[in-house]
């Protein structure tokens, strides 16, 4: 939107000119989704709170967690308010990568608002089947696949690269691809939906490594980088760094009111979208084993919690009595039962997903 007003005036006056570089708008979609979230968070907070849209906590968790009922929830909609408004602000609307982010993106956030009103307004525990909401993040995620695919012009649009070799790549075919791509944007919305339940334990780390991928976004997209860093060249693959920047900085401001003690959690409106928008950018450019790196810690959580299901569904079909491999699933809360207290949790937590950012991003170069 202003990059086609900046575009047009730049024919008369030559300063505008400096819009059409992306890393400019990048910077720009941080600090603007940063002011937005900033701006409107309070009066949002004020609002869930008067229509005493608050947090359930489970009685069977850590007893320090009690406190925490009541506590306004769904404000993964300024997140997502904040990164859409940005992002067509200064994005490149005419680039069809915008487009399929931003579907991805407000469509699971869109089951993940059904499946949290449900809980909180109506007070139906269950909120969203879980059926449903597999279908639905099922359909968005085959959509995006099938697009991608249909799409492609390149072949290293489409094929699976191993990080750290330089020539190691996979080409995976339709259904391959199109499943992989289903993987990646289901399981990283899931994962980081389990993920979110301590303060600012989720939002940080999707900060750190939506950046990151805003780096990757940039490399992607530009011919001379990506020829000289060998990895993918994936044409209009660049202005995902708008919106990956945007990400972060609806991040930061929502992270202002969700540090410990939170004065609002992000629901799954918030953490579903998060994730799936994680994972869409992965997969376009074509990054998906490091996200599965930088994002490592979503992806304990989210392996934690199928183990120990697993294990007390067999425990209890074959010694009557299901058992448990953790105190308590997800992990986060293993360590609480230990005696760690929340803040410790979530601050090292955080700590590990910086190094595991570290890591992803050395494999621009180590290959």
């Amino acid at each position: 939107m202003l990059l086609a007003l900046a575009q047009s005036l730049s024919q008369d006056i030559r300063f505008f000119s400096v819009f059409n570089y992306i890393t400019l708008r990048a910077v720009l979609a941080a600090m603007t989704a940063l002011l937005i979230g900033f701006a409107v968070g309070p009066a949002m907070i004020r609002k869930l709170a008067a229509m005493k849209i608050g947090q359930s906590v489970r009685t069977d968790g850590p007893q320090t967690h009690l406190v925490k009922a009541g506590t306004p929830t769904m404000g993964g909609a300024l997140i997502l308010t904040s990164v859409a408004i940005t992002t067509l602000l200064w994005g490149d609307l005419h680039n069809p990568y915008i487009w399929v982010v931003l579907f991805a993106t407000l469509g699971t956030g869109a089951i993940g608002w059904v499946d949290d009103y449900r809980k909180v307004v109506h007070r139906n525990p269950k909120g969203l089947s879980a059926k449903a909401k597999m279908f639905w993040q099922s359909l968005i995620a085959l959509a995006v696949g099938i697009y991608l695919w249909n799409s492609a012009t390149l072949p290293a649009q489409t094929e699976l690269i191993v990080p750290f070799f330089k020539y190691l790549v996979f080409p995976l075919g339709a259904i391959g691809f199109i499943v992989l791509v289903y993987l990646v944007i289901v399981g990283s919305s899931n994962a980081v939906n389990l993920t979110d339940g301590l303060d600012g334990l989720a939002i940080l780390p999707t900060v750190m490594v939506s950046t990151a991928l805003a780096i990757f976004a940039y490399v992607a997209g530009h011919a001379v980088f990506s020829k000289y860093l060998g990895v993918p060249y994936i044409p209009g693959a660049g202005e995902l760094a708008v919106f990956c920047l945007a990400i972060a900085g609806a991040g930061l401001a929502f992270l202002w009111f969700n540090a410990y003690p939170a004065e609002v959690f992000m629901g799954d409106v918030g953490a579903l979208a998060l994730g799936a928008a994680l994972g869409t950018v992965a997969v376009i450019v074509r990054q998906e084993l490091v996200l599965f790196i930088m994002g490592g810690v979503f992806v304990v959580e989210a392996v934690s919690v199928m183990l120990q299901v697993s294990y007390f569904k067999y425990t209890k079909k074959k010694y009557g009595e299901g058992k448990r491999i953790l105190l308590m699933a997800p992990l986060h809360h293993h360590f609480e039962q230990k005696g760690w207290k929340e803040t410790q949790v979530v601050v090292r937590f955080w700590i590990i997903t910086m190094l595991l950012v570290l890591v992803g991003l050395a494999t621009l170069k180590l290959r």
